[in-house]
This record gives structure tokens, sequence and C-alpha cells, in this order.
């Protein structure tokens, strides 16, 4: 028997070769590890969204199966509002996303399953449409021969009973065909109707297909083997929510019962099915750091100089003729506009010019501002602190409602509308007037915003139990802040304003006219009521004229805020107690007297409301 015997140099060469094959075994199946799965179309669901004032932010919950390694998942199809540019993923639980793109592709079909079966619709009644015109037009080709033959009978080249038999066949024939004819534009009315029905719905399902299909494309790294749940957000357009309220008021001794409501237009092409929603008056502009501010310069030119404007009338100022106020204000929104639209493209060349419209419609602001006279800045400051000011900014505060019901809101051109929060506000109820503008009377109530979210301004439908009874601007209120509700006219509540007299008389250089005025407020309640009754005095801006409230039964209004904002423009307030039953000889009267004072030189032309 022949015997091998192997040294230690030949085991040591075979150990080497061993380990490299080992190490190239290894690396084949780290470089196989490392490239992903062939794409996978992946399950996914909508689970969260967040309603802005302009769009809204998705999160989809994408499912990622068992496995190890890589993989491309693609979620498909995306909506038609998306924006490509805010499309981000994020993993967990041993998931790891590296990369998250968007990718468009030609369909020969459209992508939603309505809008197929409408344009299937759509094609039967246009096929159907087709072959009534071609029925039509040769049937009027037929109706165009009898007349032919009609002639032939008129030449007289027939025996009577020849011309008897064509005229019977003439005569048949068109009664046949004009009946055909009937039947025929009766059925292109019906199919018209229909072709017009189905567009209409079509057009109810707004831009929620089309020929391209969008995809989300995600590489997953999944490190633990296991599979689970990544995260996917976008924005998408054309949504956006207002808030809309219903007051209810009953008895005197029951709460005002107020529901909040959002009125959401979600056109964004995918339907939401039981989402969490969270309503939001944040913008997203995807700037996350603030413009930077550039220098501002006047601009100058040489008095007399060729091409300068001429001198304004009044004499020298510091200023050239003036452009309208007006078109700066138009310019400027102009640019504002423009740039929120580049903000929310996401590109950095977008952001660029963002901040340069950004800084010139600040400089065409800034042109109103430091242009302005000095009386017109007192104005604009005695104007702005009669204001109700809201806080900081324009676009006011940043709120966010986290409704607590999950929600189905499907994408359509109707708007729509859900419920924020139901609140039960304890009402302060009393009644105004303010007969110099009409002669009615309303009923309102002070409420006091105790819950724990801020009302949103907006319009509110006012109810008087079941009974509508008109609509009213809802303000910005803030929690804990105080607003007044109207709910309608009360015609048990009625109220006469008259002048009683008028004296003319001379003072020294000056005129002297007196005037006495009575207001009367007849109650057919049967109980006593709180009234506001309000009205005003001329009130001159120079001391050419002046005015003085020489007496008032009963006394004015010790109301603080009264006596600081309105009483200095001479507007007057009464707070009384109207008894109960009072009319004609019984009516409550309020009277006053005032006298307006002039110098003998002057003459009024008329009175104005500023």
């Amino acid at each position: 028997m022949r015997r091998w015997y192997i040294g230690c140099g030949a085991v040591a060469v075979l150990s080497v070769v061993a380990a490299v094959w080992l190490s190239r075994g290894q690396a084949q199946e780290a470089k196989n590890a490392e490239k992903p799965q062939a794409s996978k179309i992946a399950k996914s669901r909508i689970d969260k969204v967040t309603v802005y004032t302009t769009n809204a932010l998705i999160t989809r919950e994408v499912e990622v199966p068992e496995g190890n390694g890589l993989i491309e998942l693609v979620v498909s199809p995306m909506p038609a509002q998306v924006v490509p540019s805010t499309i981000y993923s994020e993993g967990g639980n041993g998931l790891r996303v590296l990369t998250t793109r968007f990718s468009t592709r030609q369909v020969f079909e459209d992508t939603s399953a309505e809008r197929r079966k409408r344009e299937a619709e759509i094609d039967k009644y246009q096929v159907l449409g087709a072959k009534i015109a071609s029925e039509m037009a040769s049937l009027q080709k037929n109706m165009a021969l009898l007349v032919k033959l009609e002639q032939v009978t008129e030449k007289g080249k027939h025996t009577g009973d020849e011309v008897i038999a064509m005229a019977k066949y003439v005569m048949e024939q068109r009664v046949e065909k004009s009946k055909e004819m009937v039947a025929l534009q009766d059925q292109k009315r019906l199919n018209d109707i229909q072709m017009s029905f189905i567009q209409r719905k079509m057009g109810e399902l707004g831009g929620s297909g089309g020929k391209v299909e969008r995809e989300a494309v995600i590489v997953v790294d999944r490190t633990a083997g296991a599979g689970g749940t990544i995260r996917l957000n976008y924005l998408v357009g054309a949504v956006a929510w207002r808030p809309e309220y219903k007051v209810r008021a009953g008895k005197a001794n029951e709460d005002v019962k107020l529901d909040y409501l959002a009125n959401l237009m979600q056109h964004s092409g995918e339907d939401w099915n039981r989402v969490t929603m969270t309503l939001s008056t944040a913008q997203p502009l995807l700037n996350a750091s603030p413009p930077e501010l550039g220098m501002l310069q006047p601009l100058l030119v040489m008095r007399g100089a060729p091409g300068a404007p001429p001198m304004p009338a009044g004499g020298p100022t510091p200023f050239a003729q003036r452009v309208p106020s007006m078109e700066l204000q138009n310019l400027s929104k102009a640019l504002r506009d423009k740039a929120g639209m580049n903000y929310r493209s996401g590109k950095a060349k977008d952001q660029e010019a963002a901040q340069k419209q950004l800084n010139d419609a600040a400089a065409w602001e800034q042109n109103l501002e430091l242009m302005q006279s000095r009386r017109e800045v007192l104005d604009n400051l005695k104007n702005s602190n009669k204001a109700n000011l809201g806080p900081a900014g324009s676009d006011g505060p940043s709120i966010t409602y986290h409704l607590p019901a999950k929600l189905t809101v499907p994408s359509r051109n109707d708007e729509q509308v859900i419920e924020v929060v139901k609140l039960k506000l304890a009402p302060k109820y009393y009644y105004k007037t303010v007969p110099v503008l009409n002669t009615r009377v309303y009923r309102l109530a002070d409420l006091v915003n105790k819950s724990d979210h801020v009302l949103l301004p907006g319009e509110a439908t006012m109810y008087q139990g079941s009974d509508f009874v008109g609509r009213m601007p809802m303000p910005l209120v803030a929690v804990g802040e105080e607003f007044t509700a109207g709910f309608g006219v009360d015609t048990q509540l009625q109220v006469q304003r008259q002048m009683v007299d008028q004296t003319r008389t001379t003072a020294g250089g000056n005129q002297v006219l007196k005037y006495d005025y009575r207001i009367l407020i007849s109650s057919f309640k049967k109980d006593p009521v709180q009234l506001q009754v309000w009205d005003r005095l001329p009130k001159g801006e120079t001391e050419s004229v002046g005015v003085i409230l020489v007496k008032a039964s009963p006394e004015l209004s010790k109301d603080g805020l009264y006596l600081r904002e309105s009483r200095p423009n001479n507007l007057l307030r009464w707070d009384v107690t109207v008894p109960a039953n009072c009319s004609g000889e019984k009516a409550f009267g309020i009277t006053y007297e005032f006298r307006m004072e002039l110098d003998r030189q002057m003459a009024i032309t008329g009175f104005q409301s500023k």
C-alpha cells in the first residue's frame, strides 16, 4: 500500500489557500449584503396629518418586511399635490433609512381607479354619440334623396298610377324618416346629458389622478434582521383650513353653547382614512433661519435737474413727489407673496431670491413710513392706539389643536367641516342700541373663554335656541379673555330718538347753537333688562368749534374703558335698567342737551363721520 506524507510546508500552503477562499466568500457575502434587494412595493397607510393654513404635513407608516441587509421600498402612488423637496423618512427599532427620493414615470392609464371608471364611461358615451351622429347624417342624406324623388314626380313624365305610387312612397318615407330623426335627436339629447353629468363628476375628483405615477423610493438597512415600520413624511398643497363657529344661546340662566369647527379644503389627491389630525396656524416655510437684512439707501435727486420731479405744492420739503400709497402697498404685497412661494419651494436659489424680495418689499413699506408728514404720523399713532391690537406680527399667533378622534377626510372639491371642540360658557346678558344708526335693539352676551383653546378669528353663525338669528365675525380670543357675542334683534324692545328743541344765540363774538334730544325706550318684556344706549356729539378737530355737553339725564356710564377710550371722542353711553312693560306714556326716557359754539364769521358746511 502506497503511503502519502505531507510535510509542514505543504500544510501551510493549503491553509493559506483555504483562508483566501474563505475571505473571498465573506467579501462576496458582504458585497451582496450591501446591494439592496429588488424594489418592492411597500404597504403603507396614512397615520397622521397636520393641516396648516395653506398645506398639510402627511405622515405615512411604511411596512418593512423581515430580512437582513438593504431593501428598496417603493411607496406608490404618491398624491398629485406632493411637494417633492419635502419628502423625508424616519427609521427606528433596528431599521436605518439610508436614502429617500421621489420619482415619476409615465403610465398608460390614469392612476386613480375612480377617474379610470369615469373615463371609461366618457369613452362609452363618446362612441354612442359618434354612432348617433353617423346615423343622423345618413338619415339626412336619405331625406335629401326623397326630395329628389318628389321633384321627379312633379315633372309629369310618368303615368298617373306611377305618380300616385311614387307620391305615396315619398310621403310614407318622409313620415318614417321624420320619426327616426326625432328619435335620434332625443337619443343625442340624453347622451349629451349623461356626458355632461359624468364630466361634472370627473371635475369633483379634482387633481386626484393623472397619467404620471408618483413614487417615493426608500432604501432601508435592516441591521437587526427583523421587520417593522418606518415613517414617511411629506408636505402636500391644495389643503387649507379656517375657523368657523356655531353659537347657541338659551334661557337667561343657561350656558351659551359654542361649537368650534374647522372648515377644511382637501384637494391633495389622496384620501385620509381614520387618521390622527392636528390643526395648526403655523406656516412651514422650510427656512429655519431668519432672512438677512440688507442696507436701506435713500435715493437723491438735485432740485431743478433734468428729469427731476416738480416741486410739491406748499414749498420746499425734504421729499420729492411721492409714489401713491396704494401702488406701494400693491408692490409690497406682490413681493411678499413671491417670497413665500420661493421659501416653500425648498431650493437654495429660490431661498436667495426670497431674501431679496423680502428686503425690497420692506423698502417699499419704509418709503410710506419715512416720507410721512408729522400730521400723518400723529394720526396713524392715534388710530393704532384705538385699534384692538392682537399679538405682535401680522400673521397672528401660532396655535395647534390636536383633535381627539381619528377622522376620515376624502380628497374632493367640496369644503368639509370637522369639529375642533365644544364649549359651554357662562353668559352675562344685556341689550344694546345705537338709535342714531338704526332703531333696533340687539341682545348681547359677555363671555369669558375659560377653556384651554385660543379662539381664532372666523365667522360665527348665531342661534337663539334652535332659531337662526344671524352671523357675526368672531375676534381672536385668548385663553381667559372676555369677548362679546351678539344674538340678534329683540322686537320686544323698541327705541325712538328725536330732537325736541334747537336755539341759536350770540355771546360776545361767537355764535351759540343749543340742541335738546330725547330718546324713548319701550319694553314689552315681563322682566327688567339691562340696556346700553349709545349716541354722539360733534367733535371739533380745532379750537374754532367748541362742543359742550350741558346736561344728561340719567348720567352717562361710569365704565372705565368707556371713559378712557370713547368719551374723549364725544361718544355718549348710558347703562340703564329698563323696567318691565313700559311703553306709551310710561316709556323710559333719556334726555340730553349740548351746546356748540363757533366764531361769528365761521359757517358749518356739514358733518362727516371719522
